[in-house]
């Protein structure tokens, strides 16, 4: 088995995303706008093994491939956006939401002559309430129902192994909607569930599967189907209480 690659200092990871720049705008001038730094190195909270993760933005009507690659030792994310699509993306708001806004808020820059960066970063915190209800609608019929469907049908059947696999996923939809729900972005997804308990609202019943969930112990089927019970009980408690309704009392057509 071939060893996993060296590990790199954060100089390192920095002389590479500087070659990289001065390459991008060596092959492609002025038609790059700005090229920022994005994920846990623009963060300061990177490891010795995280990836490079950048966005260039371009000139309208300008399309340039992105990338993703291995050039050792470095894992090496390049995304290309034009301009008014990495506006719109950053203003619109998606089930994700949670997970995803921080590579916008934490846009660092590395090449942004016009400053455009810094109206990028504020585009994620301006969504409405109502768009964030309106989304938290949509996914709870999309993920949660189902995934809760799939449990107790599994429950049904016999299929217990299926179990720590749907409770996974109904603690990682539901922390997505509790970032949603407090208009908060997680700062890595290796620390969502940890940072989601820290947030004021959470839907009873969360609380204990989370902490399962991250301690891997799911074996007790038993018990991990009780707390699914009672996480989709609070979740539709929650749901109640800020007056979001996703179900429909008649056909919708």
């Amino acid at each position: 088995m071939l060893p996993y690659p060296t590990a790199t200092t954060r100089e390192e990871k920095m002389n590479i995303i500087h070659q990289i720049k001065d390459r991008l705008l060596q092959l492609h001038g002025d038609d790059i706008l700005a090229i920022g730094l994005y994920g846990s190195i623009a963060q300061g909270i990177d490891g010795p093994y995280s990836d490079i993760e950048l966005q260039v933005v371009t000139q309208d009507g300008v399309s340039l491939p992105g990338h993703e690659f291995i050039y050792p030792p470095f894992k090496i994310e390049i995304g290309m956006e034009q301009k008014r699509d990495i506006l719109k993306s950053a203003a619109s708001v998606d089930d994700s939401w949670a997970i995803t806004a921080g590579a916008y808020v934490h846009l660092q820059e590395i090449y942004d002559p016009a400053n455009l960066l810094a109206e990028i970063r504020k585009l994620p915190l301006q969504v409405s309430d109502e768009a964030i209800k309106e989304t938290m609608r949509g996914f709870m019929i999309w993920e949660p129902y189902e995934t809760m469907g799939k449990i107790r049908n599994n429950v049904q059947s016999g299929n217990l192994g299926y179990l720590p696999l749907g409770a996974k996923d109904l603690t990682w939809q539901t922390a997505k909607l509790i970032g949603l729900a407090n208009r908060t972005f997680y700062n890595t997804r290796a620390k969502t569930l940890e940072e989601s308990l820290s947030l004021k609202s959470r839907p009873s019943g969360y609380d204990e599967l989370a902490q399962l969930v991250m301690r891997g112990q799911l074996l007790q089927i038993d018990h991990v189907y009780e707390l699914c019970e009672q996480l989709w009980t609070g979740l539709n408690a929650w749901y109640e209480k800020m007056n979001i309704e996703y179900k429909s009392k008649e056909l919708p057509f």
